[in-house]
């Protein structure tokens, strides 16, 4: 499956990033990908992260669903002090109360790690989310909150999807999407990097 996920990213041209959540796996993930993620659930595996430190490419670490904003720079520190610091933020909400949303995006996050770190700060609202309808309005406060990117799942159908349907964006409609998110850059002054 790395192969495949390798040529498709050189077919289109995009940067392939792959979810590792074994440190025995790493040699064969490293030679097919250019950035490696941890999802929340690995957050806190510090023998992974320590690993993860001794290699050349970005390590985007999510959020544990019920970690502080501490406890994630904290966690960083694992793969920092190994030698990488190419190392990128991802809120991808966490465990509250409230039921309305899978997992309550933490926006107030988003500004107080842009403060306490240089380190960059992506946003998930489509895991935060869990609902198609709300991907978009969520995507939006992270951008007006300051994220420095989006990670936003679609799909060519997504009630087919094999995993996340309800979360997915149709395929066809995330060019509107992205058009919309590029009108509120620019009351900023930014723009996406393509």
């Amino acid at each position: 499956a790395l192969e495949i996920l390798k040529a498709v990213g050189a077919e289109v041209d995009l940067p392939v990033a792959t979810e590792l959540m074994d440190a025995r796996d790493l040699d064969a993930v490293y030679a097919h990908v250019d950035l490696i993620w941890i999802g929340a659930r690995n957050m806190q595996n510090f023998n992974l992260l320590s690993e993860l430190g001794k290699i050349d490419k970005p390590v985007m670490l999510k959020r544990g669903m019920s970690a502080t904003v501490e406890e994630l720079l904290m966690a960083t520190e694992y793969v920092a002090k190994e030698g990488n610091e190419r190392i990128i933020l991802c809120e991808r909400g966490i465990r509250t109360f409230e039921r309305s949303t899978r997992f309550t995006l933490d926006i107030g996050a988003i500004p107080v790690l842009k403060a306490e770190t240089h380190l960059p700060v992506v946003v998930d609202p489509s895991h935060a989310a869990g609902k198609r309808p709300l991907v978009a309005p969520l995507a939006r406060a992270a951008v007006a909150a300051g994220a420095d990117g989006l990670i936003v799942e679609t799909h060519p159908n997504p009630e087919h999807a094999l995993s996340d349907a309800a979360q997915q964006l149709p395929s066809g409609s995330f060019g509107s999407f992205v058009e919309d998110i590029e009108r509120l850059l620019a009351v900023s002054g930014k723009t996406i990097s393509r």
